[in-house]
């Protein structure tokens, strides 16, 4: 009987996991679903980053559809309990799979996918993370769904009347292949992990000067909401605390550089007080000090 009701239960669990997503309202067209700032794990199952909706009149526009297919199906439920209606598009920021594993629930209902070109070189088995950090029952029916349009350079796309713009970098920032996505009559930057705050960013795969350089781009447009793809800042001042982190990093190592200094006597002397507090400092902080070391020590400026 024991084990009857244990199956029950596992069964039950299976199918009615949900990750309780609650829309924090931005202005009257834009609502968020901001991650918390953690490592990907089964406490979290993954929502650790951001996914925005952009109310288009009479469909929706997701700004990186998260990180399990569960995850997309419970944001869109949460969307259609404000406006009952369909999404219509969806952009991917990024190649990191925490963006962009919600896309099948998406495509499944008929959402055109919009991404970066690297999405149109990405072999059909790419290995994810995802599946090897949260449970099961958050990533069932997750698949890999790639963009079937994709960006090069800057372009404007025509929504449903609405202009959105899209910039797809042709360098490495955060990847080699960023998009941030503006759209003028919002006054709305959507700027993916081009935008870290109340946690540290990661460096593992970018370029500190290229991203020092995006920064200033974005904040060029004179946006009123400027929203990244980690933390729940998001007005125009919600880059300060990436670039004052990129900064304060790349002082910090060409000093070293200057000094002589090897890269172990770097790291051992490389810890910040500045930016302590801010979540996954610890797990972060040491990692992009190295790379932003290697980057600066041959120049590349």
């Amino acid at each position: 009987m024991k084990s009857l009701l244990f199956i029950a239960l596992a069964f039950h669990s299976l199918f009615s996991f949900e990750y309780n997503l609650v829309p924090k309202k931005i202005n009257n067209q834009i609502y968020c679903f901001f991650g918390k700032p953690q490592i990907m794990d089964t406490h979290n199952n993954g929502n650790i980053t951001n996914s925005c909706f952009v109310d288009l009149g009479k469909s929706y526009l997701v700004i990186d559809s998260g990180p399990s297919y569960k995850y997309a199906r419970d944001a869109h439920k949460a969307m259609r309990s404000i406006k009952n209606q369909k999404v219509s598009y969806v952009i991917n920021t990024h190649i990191h799979d925490d963006h962009w594993l919600g896309n099948g629930y998406y495509k499944e209902n008929g959402a055109t996918i919009i991404g970066a070109k690297i999405f149109a070189n990405t072999p059909n088995a790419t290995p994810i993370r995802m599946q090897q950090f949260i449970s099961k029952e958050a990533f069932d029916k997750t698949k890999e769904v790639f963009p079937t349009k994709h960006i090069e350079g800057v372009q404007t796309l025509n929504l449903q009347g609405v202009d959105v713009e899209l910039t797809s970098y042709d360098k490495t920032i955060h990847t080699d292949n960023d998009m941030i996505v503006f759209i003028p009559s919002q006054s709305a930057v959507f700027a993916g992990d081009l935008v870290f705050n109340e946690r540290v960013l990661s460096l593992r795969d970018g370029n500190i000067n290229n991203w020092i350089d995006a920064l200033n781009e974005i904040d060029a447009k004179k946006s009123k909401f400027i929203i990244g793809g980690h933390g729940s800042l998001y007005l125009s001042d919600s880059t300060k605390m990436t670039k004052r982190y990129l900064e304060a990093i790349k002082e910090f190592v060409l000093e070293s550089i200057e000094m002589g200094l090897d890269i172990t006597d770097t790291l051992a002397n490389s810890r910040m007080s500045e930016f302590e507090h801010l979540k996954l400092y610890e797990e972060m902080h040491t990692k992009n000090i190295e790379t932003a070391y290697r980057t600066l020590e041959w120049g590349d400026e």
